[in-house]
């Protein structure tokens, strides 16, 4: 049994880096304005956006870079000397606290050739490899883009329509969060300052003022945002320990994405668009990394018939931060995939090896997959609490269970020849028709 003396120094020593990296909003600090978009089309995208060369230096941040980084060295100091250099928990907390140092780096060095060399440390490149494979993130991007942009997609588009205004959405919500967490755990508020639609930090779910929103956007919010954001932040705060697990560092990032866009899917809320606009996110990524500009990377989308809005959004996620004249980007948008494909992996591996109880443990707060096995440990030994807010499928892993292994057996089959087959069969077929038609189409008996 872990003596109560070790726990308290874990606490105090956690509590301490949940302190520290409270002011410290990578986001905030390297937003554009909502202007910036409009005068960028008014000249055709033919110019890059105009932010002066002081722009980040303008965009004052909420402390004191040179004192938090110190506080941060000093915490490790006390982590190695409490804890001991070779305690596992304390192995997690110094890796931690590494990440806030690095991230300290990346936002002194906005707008410079810096930035991306500190993005790389802290989110990695669409060059990089999926891990246990040979595939690069821009090569998996790319087989996703294609796969989402087949003729099949026109025919699956429904017509959801934005007829939800923010003022509804956030009532809807607000209902939907109680239901899932119960009453008085999620904040849900309408806001006048972010660029997105919706924004999600802590306990609170943010709703652009002048969005309007279908029923398959909330549907997504509820499960992305709310479910997994919200809610590994809510179980991290019930940790009496390991408070850090309430917080989120870039090394946790993949994972919360990719749980979050795995958690669409299994919920069955995304949709193709969607799903090809995460997977977009990847090219832009390694295009402006190759050294693509702003400009460049946007033409690149417009070309494959994305529409100027998503096609500067995608852009802009990109190019905030670091140069426009590429090089040097934000690259945690190649987190949505490599964390979706990473997680699916780790659940398909778990299950194939027999242990898949440490599963649920993805949502026991804020975690990447090599932390696992040893939360789970300390779970068992009364350390770690284990997830209070769980998906169904998660509490209830039968289906799961079922779910990927009748998706991994299906992945031994050959696709190729299988397609072969069954075209033989679809070319008999007459002109096929959209599942979902206009109103004044002429509708199948």
């Amino acid at each position: 049994m872990t003596n109560q003396a070790y726990l308290e120094r874990l606490r105090s020593l956690s509590n301490r880096l949940v302190a520290l990296q409270k002011p410290i909003r990578i986001l905030d600090a390297i937003k554009w304005p909502a202007d910036l978009e409009i005068r960028f089309l008014a000249k055709g995208g033919r110019e890059l956006p105009q932010l002066g060369e002081d722009f980040y230096q303008k965009q004052k941040l909420a402390f004191d870079t040179d004192k938090v980084y110190l506080l941060l060295k000093d915490l490790k100091t006390d982590v190695r000397r409490d804890l001991g250099r070779d305690d596992a928990l304390g192995q997690i907390l110094l890796a931690t606290i590494d990440q806030y140092q690095i991230v300290i780096e990346l936002l002194r060095s906005r707008g410079t050739q810096q930035f991306g060399h500190f993005s790389k440390l802290l989110y990695g490149s669409a060059q990089d490899k999926i891990r246990g494979d040979r595939k690069t993130l821009r090569e998996m991007g790319e087989r996703l883009c294609q796969i989402f942009s087949l003729p099949a997609v026109e025919h699956l588009n429904r017509p959801y329509t934005n007829n939800i205004s923010a003022e509804q959405a956030v009532n809807i919500l607000r209902e939907r969060m109680v239901n899932y967490f119960g009453g008085g755990e999620v904040r849900i508020e309408l806001s006048d300052d972010i660029v997105s639609d919706a924004s999600a930090g802590g306990d609170c779910i943010k709703i652009n003022r002048r969005a309007m929103f279908s029923e398959l956007d909330l549907q997504v919010l509820e499960v992305h945002e709310g479910w997994v954001h919200i809610g590994t932040t809510l179980n991290g705060r019930q940790q009496p320990w390991a408070t850090w697990l309430s917080v989120g560092s870039p090394r946790i990032t993949a994972i919360q994405e990719g749980m979050a866009v795995l958690m669409e899917t299994l919920t069955f809320s995304s949709f193709p668009q969607r799903a090809r606009r995460i997977s977009d996110r990847v090219v832009a990524v390694d295009l402006a990394e190759q050294g693509a500009s702003f400009c460049e990377v946007y033409k690149y989308f417009i070309d494959r018939g994305i529409s100027e809005h998503d096609s500067y959004r995608v852009t802009q996620r990109v190019f905030r931060g670091g140069t426009l004249d590429g090089g040097s980007v934000f690259t945690k948008d190649i987190s949505y995939v490599k964390g979706f494909v990473e997680n699916v992996n780790f659940i398909r591996s778990a299950i194939q090896s027999g242990v898949p109880e440490v599963i649920p443990m993805l949502f026991v707060g804020k975690v990447t997959l090599d932390d696992l096995p040893l939360l789970y440990e300390r779970y068992l030994e009364g350390v770690i609490e284990p997830p209070k807010h769980l998906p169904p499928m998660f509490r209830d892993l039968n289906g799961l269970y079922v779910w990927f292994g009748f998706s991994s057996s299906m992945g031994l089959m050959n696709i190729a020849k299988v397609q072969q087959h069954f075209s033989k069969l679809f070319q008999k077929m007459p002109a096929s028709t959209p599942l979902y038609l206009n109103k004044n189409d002429v509708e199948l008996d």
